[in-house]
């Protein structure tokens, strides 16, 4: 009976221990992999948080610069896409931001009018507010001793295709990286439609009938017709907000062909992808060399195995991958090469400066 009780005292002892030992082993894994987090989502940079005034706008912005160096920096300004963009875009930026350090490049972006408390709304603006707002930010980045004013350029994504050209018109720009942006707005949209009907793998039926179905939204905005009209042309609304109509129906004739002209011997580089859902690449590619390849300054990168926001393919393909690398390797989350071809763009233009 003795031996038994011994035996049972050193079979509890040993579990303790096998339990103190896992324990311990899962707090050092989970230890290694926060250590790994913060390194991997540790930049290269000193980040700023400010509010802009200038022109009668007021932007909460994020002004990040190279470390150490120079006192006076070249800046890339960061025109969103569409939707509620934040001044980090959810921390995406902060890779881009990161390559252009390396390059000698502070960066400035900030919240669109009413997302993460700013003041507005930015569904009540248009291409030509929103370049307008841009310009106001230029403005401001010159006045500072810290930004080199001769060498401001432009970073935009998607919708940013038609803010951009409008911006050159207004105030000159050093140079453009373009990442799938597009040019027509209706022509982007019919694309769009059918590209996802593809990938949904839709019937005839259904294809014809979606098709119908955008037409007479197209010739609602044509008319010029209220919100209150779609929602009882469409039956529920199909989700639309009163917002929403209103914005699409202030912009959905813009098209960039005869604003690209204002870059014609800018330099631009053009990012597009290959599994672009968004943006027409094979369009976009066309009427950007028709308008720019006179002036000698376009360069076109691209990425066969990459999406509208130059995401890996594979990643796009698997939602698990891609929350897992955002977290644990969020530079590794773009198609090779898209960071370091936006470095070398920089560096080259530096020295030619």
């Amino acid at each position: 009976m003795r031996g038994i009780v011994v035996r049972g005292k050193l079979l509890r002892r040993r579990g303790w221990r096998a339990v103190l030992v896992a324990v311990t082993v899962l707090g050092l894994v989970v230890a290694g992999l926060s250590g790994v987090v913060v390194w991997q989502n540790s930049y290269a940079m000193n980040v700023q948080r400010m509010t802009i005034r200038e022109g009668g706008h007021e932007l909460r912005a994020v002004l990040t610069t190279p470390e150490g160096g120079a006192r006076r920096h070249p800046l890339v300004v960061m025109v969103h896409g569409d939707g509620p963009t934040d001044a980090t875009h959810e921390d995406g930026y902060q890779p881009i931001w990161e390559a252009f350090a390396r390059a000698g490049y502070a960066s400035l972006s900030w919240d669109k009018p009413g997302v993460a408390g700013a003041p507005g709304n930015w569904l009540h603006q248009s291409m030509d507010d929103r370049a307008d707002e841009v310009a106001a930010a230029i403005a401001w980045a010159r006045s500072r001793p810290d930004i080199d004013g001769e060498r401001i350029g432009l970073w935009g994504a998607s919708q940013a295709g038609w803010v951009m050209p409008k911006v050159a018109k207004r105030t000159g720009v050093a140079f453009v990286i373009a990442v799938a942006t597009a040019v027509n707005w209706l022509q982007q949209g019919r694309y769009n439609l059918l590209a996802e009907l593809r990938q949904e793998h839709a019937s005839a039926a259904e294809v014809k009938e979606r098709i119908a179905k955008s037409d007479r939204t197209r010739e609602l905005l044509r008319r010029g017709a209220s919100y209150e009209e779609y929602v009882r042309a469409m039956g529920d609304g199909d989700g639309m907000t009163a917002d929403r109509w209103g914005f699409i129906g202030r912009n959905y004739t813009a098209d960039a062909t005869d604003d690209l002209l204002a870059l014609r011997g800018v330099p631009v580089l053009l990012f597009l992808g290959g599994l672009d859902v968004n943006v027409d690449s094979a369009d976009t590619e066309t009427v950007y060399r028709r308008q720019l390849e006179p002036g000698g300054a376009l360069t076109v990168r691209n990425y066969p195995d990459a999406d509208h926001s130059m995401v890996k393919g594979e990643l796009v393909r698997s939602g698990l991958r891609l929350a897992l690398t955002a977290i644990f390797a969020p530079r590794s989350l773009f198609a090779p090469h898209y960071l370091a071809d936006q470095e070398n763009f920089l560096r080259g233009l530096r020295s030619r400066s």
